[in-house]
């Protein structure tokens, strides 16, 4: 999302995916994971140490390109993406990735649950809260282009990435082990 915003490529129809997938998904959480984890005890566990493996990987890989560097953007001189295989990419990154579905589907469904008769205002809020942070950082990504066209920028980018991957992963791992409430 952001290398689409920095770029000014397909910014509306990637934001609008990322909203409307995360809408899909914070429905789904806040309607009926209780009913599913129930049904399946095996389901909540398995996504939690699926995440935790995603994010392990994905910070390695963060901090792998932060120490080969060479990144920059300068748009003039990278060749436009048709739409459908960027849509194609970031359907496999959004719905592929196992750290959204304990975002959306565990960790909201989780916390609707204990607003009984109220989860669709909870569902709602979450929803909103989507929308503005995927847009936000769509269209406020062309503030940060002049920045992100120095390779130092991506390094320190990719190196923070890595290094959030890998607190979230370690913080559910914690979470995993640690007394239920």
């Amino acid at each position: 999302m952001l290398r689409q915003g920095l770029r000014r490529e397909h910014v509306l129809a990637v934001v609008l995916f990322c909203a409307l997938s995360d809408a899909v998904l914070i429905a789904i959480g806040v309607s009926g994971f209780a009913l599913a984890s129930g049904a399946a005890p095996w389901l909540s566990s398995t996504l939690l140490w699926g995440g935790i493996a995603f994010l392990i990987w994905y910070g390695a890989r963060s901090f792998q390109a932060a120490w080969k560097g060479g990144g920059s953007l300068v748009p003039s001189e990278e060749t436009p993406k048709a739409l459908l295989p960027t849509l194609a990419t970031i359907a496999a990154l959004t719905w592929g990735n196992p750290h959204v579905y304990l975002d959306t589907v565990v960790f909201l469904g989780t916390m609707s649950a204990q607003y009984p008769t109220h989860e669709i205002f909870f569902g709602a809020g979450a929803i909103s809260g989507s929308f503005l942070f995927f847009f936000s950082l769509g269209f406020g990504a062309r503030i940060f282009a002049p920045l992100f066209t120095r390779p130092m920028a991506w390094r320190v980018l990719d190196t923070a990435i890595g290094l959030m991957m890998w607190a979230i992963a370690v913080s559910l791992a914690l979470y995993a082990f640690g007394p239920k409430v």
